[in-house]
């Protein structure tokens, strides 16, 4: 019976109280999705070329990415863009961050959206359902123009 007594010890201190060490795993960054290209929502005319911007749509912190259109009409440029947020309120929730963010900015009431400059540079936003979007480098009169043409493509 000693033997088994011996052989039940061992194997209980095989098991020990001391803890193996845990295996690591390789740690995962949670990144958000790439955007997907909404180049077909701008309008055509006067269009030059779109591109897919991952993160931080105009170098804005609390911008998603989302699609950069750039436009040129005579000696004009400018462009628009779009993002497409979850829900409604996600792109609505960005409207007080613009308006912090444009100096000079106001309240556009007829399209519930802002207009003001930054870095010197005009722009108008706006949210329509999940999207926001813009115009930027161009008069307010222009801008609410393009705007409208541009909201007209977000379905």
């Amino acid at each position: 019976m000693l033997p088994a007594v011996a052989a039940a010890a061992a194997l209980m201190l095989s098991c020990g109280a001391e803890p193996k060490p845990a295996l690591s795993e390789p740690a995962k960054t949670a990144s958000a999705p790439k955007p997907p290209d909404e180049s077909r929502r701008f309008p055509l005319a006067n269009l030059v070329n779109t591109q897919v911007v991952d993160n931080h749509l105009l170098d804005k912190s609390f911008m998603p990415g989302g699609t950069l259109a750039h436009y040129k009409k005579g000696k004009t440029e400018y462009s628009m863009f779009i993002a497409k947020l979850s829900t409604p309120q996600d792109a609505a929730f960005l409207l007080p961050d613009w308006n912090k963010a444009l100096s000079g900015a106001k309240l556009v009431p007829s399209f519930g959206g802002y207009f003001g400059q930054d870095g010197g540079h005009p722009v108008f936003v706006f949210a329509k359902g999940a999207w926001i979007a813009g115009v930027a480098g161009l008069p307010e009169k222009d801008a609410d123009l393009a705007a409208r043409n541009l909201a007209a493509h977000l379905n």
